[in-house]
């Protein structure tokens, strides 16, 4: 009997042993490799396969395919140098995509996973702004609040300063992200925590509470994280309708946090802005609460008048709206401190952002304008994020 519980024990120690070793074996091959002048060099172990390409934003406009070599059964291929930046990529191998097993770090943009990684330069550039650096660094917060509008329980993003508890009171920034997105989006994706760690260590901008709520109002918080369980993440995933929108609803985040946050309680203390979705809320907010905020921010905006996004018809529309008129006249009279519009120059939505600048030219309306290169992607709304940041709360 002795020697049987023995032989169990030893099998499982060996099992147990075992399991462990596959969670710490190494790479076969290192991948991504960063060489100091940005190129960078990636690695595959396949030996049976035909082919096998990596696909990566490595430009500003599009996505681009790199065939890969095979060397003894280790398929590779170098970059031009890139430049500084936060870059995702997977690789295909044979038709078929699969992330990279030697790069543990990846993200979720709806359901897509991608490999990341970020070259840097020199201290300061974008690379450095989106890493993690030895600075005070603020908490980040799941906060679950009542949202009376909605009738229901919903989560949002928070992020607190370094030193929160031993200041004051702070502005806050309402952080809002796009179509398919949630409350994880901007802290995930588009490395909120980190640019606002470095920008306040730097004294680039203001310490500031953001609030990244959750913009879907038929939703509680992110795709698996509430009870309507591990359903497939999409824009449309969940059919229930909601019983009012994200901007009639925004003043419970407003109300809850000014309650439960050290907040600057006034319009002064208040900034709101966000990415193609969000960007479109954050023009609806502007014309429902007027003098609730002082800082406005349309980074890709998705803009409507009605239930659709208009990319071809917004100024016509716009012209043509009495409602239009009568809330943006109120907006402006009131003098908010910033209107902000941001837009890559090949983004798919820029007809409709100019026909928004174009309205506001010939109504006279202060704002101030930033259009770059590239489309529709999270690199120009890290980037926008970042010069947003530094503009407010002055």
């Amino acid at each position: 009997m002795k020697r049987f519980f023995l032989a169990i024990f030893s099998i499982a120690f060996c099992t147990t042993l075992f399991s462990q070793q596959a969670l710490w074996e190494s790479p076969q091959v290192p991948s991504p490799v960063i060489h100091q002048d940005g190129s960078v060099t990636f690695n595959f172990k396949a030996p049976d396969a035909k082919k096998v390409m990596v696909v990566g934003n490595f430009k500003e406009i599009a996505e681009e395919t790199l065939p890969m070599t095979n060397n003894n059964g280790v398929w590779t291929v170098t970059t031009r140098p890139l430049g500084t930046e936060l870059y995702s990529y997977a690789f295909f191998v044979d038709g078929i995509r699969v992330l990279d097993p030697a790069n543990a770090y990846r993200s979720r943009d709806i359901t897509s996973f991608t490999n990341i990684f970020i070259v840097s330069n020199q201290k300061g550039d974008k690379g450095d702004l989106y890493t993690v650096n030895e600075v005070p660094h603020g908490n980040v917060a799941k906060v679950w609040y009542d949202s009376p509008s909605l009738n229901m329980k919903r989560r949002m993003t928070v992020y607190t300063p370094a030193g929160y508890d031993k200041g004051k009171n702070y502005p806050v920034l309402y952080l809002l992200h796009g179509s398919g997105g949630d409350e994880n989006a901007w802290m995930e994706l588009g490395r909120c925590a980190q640019i606002m760690d470095n920008l306040i260590a730097a004294g680039k901008a203001k310490p500031m509470i953001v609030v990244v709520p959750n913009g879907n109002p038929n939703c509680q918080a992110a795709p698996g994280e509430w009870s309507a369980g591990m359903y497939v993440p999409s824009p449309s995933a969940i059919k229930t309708k909601p019983i009012a929108t994200m901007e009639e609803s925004f003043m419970d985040i407003v109300n809850y946090v000014d309650k439960h946050y050290k907040t600057i309680k006034k319009r002064s203390g208040r900034a709101v802005c966000g990415l193609s979705m969000g960007g479109g809320h954050t023009f609806g907010i502007s014309r429902l609460y007027p003098t609730t905020f002082d800082y406005y921010g349309l980074f890709s905006a998705g803009l409507k008048l009605g239930g659709d996004y208009e990319m071809d018809s917004f100024y016509q529309n716009a012209i043509s709206s009495p409602s239009l008129g009568k809330d943006l006249a109120t907006l402006f009279a009131s003098k908010p401190k910033y209107y902000w519009i941001a837009i890559g120059k090949d983004d798919f939505l820029y007809r409709s952002n100019a026909d928004l600048r174009r309205y506001l030219d010939e109504k006279g309306y202060p704002y101030e304008y930033f259009e770059n290169d590239g489309g529709h992607l999270w690199r120009n709304w890290r980037i926008y994020l970042s010069m947003y940041a530094q503009k407010i709360f002055k």
